[in-house]
């Protein structure tokens, strides 16, 4: 069937293209006719005019762009699969402008697509059909730090490496660390509760996030930017706001906690013969490294190659089916050097490792971290489908997908895994599954 002007499916964003969104059933046969699973209809929301325009230059004077080319971006999603049609792109500086953009939406009932650094990979942050973008890049402000609780308040389009970098200089790290840390905001990573290499140590978002300002649809402020740890007075407000993705409101403000810096960081990267063992060794790496391990994160055969193939790195140990990332950190170098050499020894002897390399050095630390991160820099290379499996399904749930591992699939996309076990859920990425 032939989609009209105003009737586009959800996942068809590029109108005259014929492009094949990864939640579609079959390819477009031809530009503008495709047939989905899931059709949606534009709603009744009103269209941009004019008078919109110029009510949104005085309320952010200089922040609003309609140059077609300026929008190509911000209408495309990280993955470049899935396209938008927005006219106008708004960057406000403060909540209160923030405020007064969405009280003008909800009076005019136009429909509002918050984004911040555009970095997901479901292509939540890109317009459904027309929507306006409500951009938070040019909220990037620290508002305050608290050097002494490790308390950091800021606004929402802070870039998370931006701001470890700052609380790094005064001795403490951020909680989550991520592949797209130079490009994901810190609102962002909130709204989507986004977890990260750290989350085996510091847990998600939900804990270490203390406050939140955010603006609802109506353009009321909610200010709940309380930087108390202890707080028990009455609702708990801001987990609603955690993960919300931006449908209940936008954040525009966090007050997060932050740990003390590591004095010590080791990190080993290991190949297992399988996932059994991959498994396997997770359990006994948190009996044995206990209070000082940090992350375990692993990746497949078939996640090197695409590092070694767009990226131009190299494993540092033999070739192996899946490969682990493991970290430690602590205040004592001597206690955890021993610890982790104790793991290793205990994980080659029992033939849960075939291979190793551990660094200590903190010039080479970060280069098995660069390895992990590959996949999601190739995936702005290669169109893939991210999906959740939860460790519960045990290690059968691998070899369910594996058959995208002999070789490429639909549409010449290597399936692949990597992810972290903290979590409970690995990532398994593959090209679409129809």
């Amino acid at each position: 069937f032939t989609w009209e002007e105003g009737e586009w499916p959800l996942g068809m964003w590029v109108r005259r293209t014929g492009m094949t969104p990864f939640n579609c059933c079959s390819r477009a046969s031809s530009p503008g006719q495709i047939q989905l699973r899931y059709p949606v209809r534009r709603l009744p929301f009103s269209t941009v005019s004019e008078q919109d325009l110029a009510a949104f230059e005085r309320i952010v004077p200089g922040g609003v762009v309609t140059d077609p080319e300026a929008l190509q971006a911000p209408n495309v999603d990280w993955i470049r699969t899935l396209r938008g049609s927005s006219k106008v792109l708004l960057r406000p500086r403060t909540s209160e402008e923030v405020s007064h953009i969405l009280r003008h939406c909800h009076e005019r009932n136009l429909a509002v697509n918050p984004q911040g650094g555009n970095t997901g990979m479901v292509g939540g942050s890109v317009p459904v059909f027309d929507e306006i973008i409500l951009s938070t890049a040019r909220m990037n402000k620290v508002l305050s730090f608290h050097s002494v609780s490790g308390i950091l308040v800021c606004q929402a389009g802070c870039v998370l490496e931006e701001l470890s970098h700052y609380v790094e200089e005064r001795d403490f790290i951020m909680p989550l660390d991520l592949g797209a840390k130079g490009s994901c905001h810190i609102g962002g990573n909130v709204a989507t509760n986004a977890g990260g290499l750290r989350f085996l140590r510091y847990g998600s978002l939900h804990g270490t996030v203390l406050g939140l300002e955010v603006v609802l649809a109506d353009g009321t402020i909610l200010d709940c930017l309380t930087s108390l740890r202890k707080d028990n007075t009455g609702y708990d407000l801001k987990q609603l706001f955690i993960g919300s993705e931006g449908t209940l409101g936008v954040i525009t403000a966090v007050s997060i906690l932050c740990p003390p810096k590591p004095r010590a960081v080791n990190v080993a990267f290991l190949g297992c013969p399988g996932f059994a063992e991959v498994l396997q060794t997770f359990s006994t790496c948190k009996g044995m490294l206990g209070e000082i391990l940090s992350a375990f994160e692993f990746m497949d055969a078939v996640c090197m190659q695409l590092v070694g193939r767009y990226l131009h790195l190299a494993s540092p140990v033999q070739e192996s089916p899946f490969y682990v990332l493991i970290e430690t950190s602590g205040s004592n170098a001597g206690h955890d050097a021993e610890k982790l050499g104790s793991f290793l020894e205990h994980a080659l002897g029992s033939g849960l490792v075939t291979d190793g390399t551990m660094a200590t050095d903190q010039t080479k630390v970060k280069v098995p971290h660069v390895l992990l991160a590959g996949p999601l820099s190739v995936r702005q290379v290669q169109p893939c489908l991210g999906i959740r499996l939860s460790l519960s399904l045990g290690p059968g749930v691998v070899g369910a997908l594996g058959h995208h591992h002999q070789g490429l699939g639909r549409g010449g996309a290597l399936g692949h895994h990597h992810g972290g076990l903290g979590s409970g859920s690995p990532w398994s990425l593959s090209p679409g599954l129809g």
